[in-house]
């Protein structure tokens, strides 16, 4: 045999061995990038799936425990123990929530860019811990005093400065923890999971609910049984129960470490970013050919590890710009050079800031919802607080009427996925998948008005049967509690649309390389919609205060109107959801191609999110 055949045939047995150890690795190892704590390919049979899974969803369950033990009544302990007026309550309230989402974004970009996920709900998660053992500290040896002070009829004295910005710092740490753990502790779920397998695939879809279910299930116990202590003067058992519930999840997710899969970080985004806009200012006056032909498009390695190559689009023109190949940008023989990254990008990264920019009109349409959805931590329970909360001797407390809300959420959870998710995939045949995030998060809008509508009818009917005219606080009304019922089951109805499919939405369409950014998209939406709930109150106050009259929002609600503030939310809400319906019809899905060192060049179209209505 020749040497020429010797060869040839070496040749043909390396690449049998190769297949066949591809062939191995397809079924041994994740498709999608993931990688085990060491770094290595990630063993599907070792690692992930739902073992990781459940046990992160405990962590969650655990978190939220702990987060809403402090969160469910901050606004009764703000009046009762820190003396502060009902609108001061709801502001400072709706400030510190909005706060804690707002360090979202900071939990986002430090996990995308340099932590990783894993080591961000780690950290995060500890500084949680730390905030809530500072909370229980400060309350039982500073604020609650005289002991046993707090309670629906005994206020605390006088606190000190010194006093109070230990507390403030306490909450602000206990923001900063959970902020920064929620977005990366989300999106580090659904990399338990192979979105190149089928079935893990589908798995993936089904974990954001089931995220959402037990961040629901996990307040529970907080808006019942801790709701109930805390409200009857227990602060202190509260807080140390919320600081336990803490130590436990942090504790759980540290012995899940063998099991996880991991992505590793892309690098800071922003010089990225900022490369397309000026790469595309640069070269504004250079001629684009129409089919694209001229565009640098990037070989199989991209600049983010384990990410796929997106598709080029037609929208936003003026960044393609960026990626158009000059003379300047390539040798004689046609190859490229180490081009500057600040003049010529490839279409990945050119599309990538394409897709938050087209990201950002449906993100500012959800704003209007979570100034909605906050009223729940706020206004309702002020709004029971002057209602009748006895039943049988039994005095209901007003912050554990958001059990409600929970009980909603895990039933329209299951009536959606098992129910009508399949019902409506059937009714349209060509979509398996039924409603679309895009449709999912219109039908949450359109919930929110009729749960406005519904509050503002049972505050027209509490004032009706409101009792007595207290210059400081308002009397219960003979109105029950028990009305407030099915404003809470419409706000839980809709969340089940909005948030649940805003999580699928954002991490679906964000790039590979920003899928925590993704999630705190929908946090950071929850968090304006804080600060917009907050500006509302005081522009209303402001303009509806008079020499004679207290304001819509006063301290006695008896001498307000609440009743016109929740009917102005219907309003809004109802304008947001012409302007959501108009920029769901405008928005495209992403496309993207198979992950950057594949030999399969088949493209991933990411959702079916044209919305059809």
């Amino acid at each position: 045999m020749s040497s020429f055949e010797v060869s040839k045939m070496e040749k043909i047995t390396d690449f049998g061995v190769t297949r066949r150890r591809e062939k191995k690795g397809k079924e041994e190892y994740t498709q999608d990038g993931s990688v085990d704590r060491h770094g290595r390919p990630a063993i599907k049979a070792k690692s992930g799936g739902w073992q990781a899974g459940i046990l992160l969803l405990v962590n969650q369950g655990l978190a939220t425990l702990a987060f809403f033990g402090v969160g469910v009544n901050l606004v009764l302990f703000l009046t009762r123990v820190l003396q502060q007026k009902n609108a001061d309550a709801a502001n400072n309230v709706s400030k510190w929530t909005g706060t804690v989402y707002i360090f979202s974004l900071v939990g986002a970009f430090v996990s995308d860019s340099y932590w990783g996920r894993y080591r961000t709900c780690a950290i995060f998660q500890l500084i949680f811990v730390l905030g809530l053992v500072l909370l229980s500290i400060s309350s039982y040896i500073f604020l609650l005093k005289p002991p046993g002070c707090g309670g629906r009829e005994s206020y605390c004295g006088p606190h000190s400065t010194l006093e109070i910005g230990i507390f403030y710092t306490s909450i602000y740490l206990i923001a900063l923890g959970n902020g920064g753990y929620q977005p990366s502790i989300a999106t580090f779920g659904a990399d338990q999971f192979d979105e190149e397998d089928p079935k893990e695939s589908h798995s993936k879809v089904a974990f954001f609910s089931y995220f959402y279910l037990a961040l629901n299930l996990g307040s529970l116990f907080s808006n019942t049984i801790l709701g109930y202590f805390e409200d009857g003067g227990r602060w202190a058992l509260g807080f140390w129960a919320s600081s336990g519930s803490a130590f436990v999840a942090l504790v759980l997710f540290l012995c899940g470490t063998p099991r996880y899969r991991h992505f590793k970080p892309g690098g800071n985004p922003l010089p990225r970013f900022c490369q397309v806009i000026v790469a595309a200012v640069k070269k504004w006056r250079v001629e684009m050919s129409p089919d694209g032909k001229d565009l640098y498009v990037e070989g199989k390695e991209c600049d983010v590890n384990g990410s796929r190559k997106i598709i080029h689009t037609q929208e936003f023109k003026f960044l393609d710009r960026a990626a158009v190949i000059t003379s300047e940008d390539f040798s004689v023989e046609e190859q490229p050079l180490s081009h500057n990254p600040w003049r010529l990008c490839p279409v990945t990264q050119v599309e990538e800031v394409k897709c938050i920019l087209r990201l950002l009109p449906i993100w500012l349409c959800t704003i209007i919802y979570s100034v909605v959805f906050t009223q729940m931590a706020s206004l309702f329970v002020e709004q029971g607080a002057a209602m009748d909360t006895t039943i049988s001797n039994f005095r209901i407390p007003p912050a554990s009427m958001s059990s409600f809300d929970i009980i909603s959420v895990a039933v329209f959870i299951f009536v959606y996925r098992r129910i009508l998710n399949p019902l409506v995939g059937r009714l349209r045949k060509n979509n398996a998948r039924g409603l679309t995030e895009l449709q999912r998060m219109g039908v949450g809008l359109i919930i929110a008005i009729l749960a406005m509508v519904s509050a503002g009818i049972v505050e027209l009917y509490r004032l009706k049967y409101s009792k007595g005219d207290c210059e400081d606080c308002g009397n219960p009304s003979s109105l029950s509690i028990l009305w407030q019922i099915p404003q809470y089951v419409l706000i839980g109805a809709s969340e089940v649309f909005m948030y649940v499919g805003q999580l699928e939405f954002f991490n679906g369409q964000t790039p590979d390389g920003l899928k925590s950014f993704g999630s705190a998209l929908c946090m950071t939406s929850i968090s304006l919609g804080n600060y917009v709930s907050s500006l509302l109150v005081t522009i209303v106050m402001e303009i509806t205060t008079k020499d004679d009259r207290p304001g819509w929002i006063p301290g006695n609600l008896n001498k307000g109107h609440m009743d016109n503030f929740y009917f102005l939310l219907a309003a809004l809400t109802t304008v947001d959801f012409v302007v959501y319906v108009a920029c769901a019809k405008w928005y495209r899905c992403i496309k993207m191609e198979a992950r950057c060192g594949d030999n399969d060049t088949d493209v991933d179209e990411i959702g079916g999110l044209h919305m059809n209505l």
